[in-house]
């Protein structure tokens, strides 16, 4: 190995660690939050909005059919480097066609392919991860790299749509003001692609050889094979769809619940407002959620934190269910739940993450975790498109009810399956 590729190997961690996830959030928040709110601000009816901006969650679902081919071609690294570049041309190419009059369908096309660029990211960012830390340091991250992630996804539901709120009360050019927004996150990501190039350690070898088709649909099927063989998959697999239940109802309609009328159930708060109550304490509550989560899984092992954490997603809820049966809450009230709901997520949601890594050991670790990574967003995709149904037919204090009721299927789940007690631990042999 030459110096330089010596150096960078040793690199710390917190250099790439948050701005990798950071970058990871930001497209997915851009193709299912804002296309949704950018959409109805340019007057496209429901009907459609729900239908083709529902297609582009696909992406994320389907990513393991390709994962393999981001083990067997180049490395991770200059996957991670060449997705980014993809996504800035994407998001520059939505900035352009947005002020013209084929906006929807060249808007939608732009989409598509910030969706597949960054599901592929995904892919080589989470075996990036796998590869270049040891297990320990896995388990102390995780906290680190979830929490940025959930930053990203405040940053763009929050910040974005304050900018674009600004630049259409200000220039009164709706699609405008939208392409401003994305032109800048198309330049951030210019910079991110930049960063990476530079900063991520040199941990892989690159492929030299000349790979036939007939060995990477063998490689393929292998690791779908392999995957399926492992001990306790169809627990495993029950984990992955059920752990998540309460929150993948609950995130659809939080937002919908603050901002309604009183006399629709809602409590009624500006847009403005919500921004700020999830840009302030909502981030200090994940972030102290995540962090406190990693550095528990690293000091006693998942095995040992797994079942609080399951029993901390339960808060996500019930604040809802509070503040859903006190319709006229303060503002300090509602800070409060805010705070101990991104808190409960951020500290529960470690355990999850965590079991991904866990069970994607082995040879195939990185194809493995893809796969674990699609159940999760069909896990938040089934339950989340019936759960607007649930609130409009019985109302917001019976729907937060029920996702209390899910509730049952984080705690049984955790239950049911087996972790190895050193997984994680600070006293495992790197």
């Amino acid at each position: 190995m030459d110096k330089s590729n010596a150096s960078t190997k040793h690199r710390s961690p917190w250099l790439w660690i948050p701005t990798l996830y950071f970058a990871q959030g930001l497209p997915y928040v851009a193709v299912m939050t804002l296309s949704v709110i950018m959409y109805k601000r340019l007057g496209i009816s429901n009907t459609d909005i729900a239908f083709f901006t529902g297609w582009l969650y696909l992406p994320w679902v389907i990513k393991p059919l390709w994962s393999p081919f981001v083990d067997i071609f180049s490395t991770k690294r200059r996957w991670i480097v060449a997705m980014q570049a993809v996504v800035a041309l994407a998001l520059a190419s939505l900035a352009f066609c947005l002020p013209g009059p084929m906006f929807f369908r060249l808007s939608l096309a732009a989409f598509w392919l910030t969706g597949f660029a960054s599901a592929t990211h995904d892919i080589a960012a989470d075996g990036f991860y796998i590869l270049a830390l040891s297990e320990h340091e896995q388990s102390f991250y995780v906290g680190i790299r979830s929490t940025f992630y959930r930053i990203a996804s405040v940053a763009g539901q929050g910040l974005l749509v304050v900018l674009a709120g600004y630049c259409e009360e200000h220039t009164g050019d709706i699609p405008f003001s939208w392409a401003i927004v994305f032109g800048l996150l198309s330049t951030l990501f210019v910079g991110f692609a930049a960063y990476h190039a530079f900063i991520l350690p040199r941990v892989e070898a690159s492929r030299t050889e000349t790979v036939s088709g007939t060995a990477v649909w063998r490689d393929f099927a292998t690791v779908w094979k392999e995957f399926f063989r492992k001990p306790g998959v169809v627990t495993a697999i029950i984990f992955m769809l059920l752990y998540r239940l309460p929150e993948a109802q609950l995130v659809k309609l939080i937002q919908p619940f603050l901002l309604d009328t009183p006399a629709n159930g809602g409590l009624g708060l500006s847009t403005s407002n919500v921004g700020l109550v999830y840009g302030t304490v909502g981030v200090i509550g994940l972030t102290l959620g995540g962090i406190i989560g990693g550095l528990c899984a690293a000091r006693g092992g998942l095995a040992k934190w797994l079942k609080p954490m399951a029993w901390s997603m339960s808060l996500t809820c019930l604040t809802f269910v509070y503040l859903s049966l006190v319709p006229s809450a303060s503002l300090p009230e509602i800070y409060s739940c805010v705070f101990i709901e991104q808190f409960g997520y951020g500290f529960g949601f470690t355990a999850y993450m965590l079991y991904l890594i866990y069970f994607s050991e082995g040879k195939y670790a990185t194809s493995h975790y893809s796969i674990c990574t699609g159940f999760m967003a069909l896990s938040m995709m089934l339950p989340g498109m019936a759960a607007g149904w649930i609130a409009d037919s019985f109302g917001y204090p019976a729907f937060f009810i029920w996702t209390m009721v899910c509730c049952v299927a984080t705690i049984a789940t955790a239950s049911l399956i087996k972790v190895n007690p050193e997984f994680g631990r600070k006293t495992n042999k790197n």
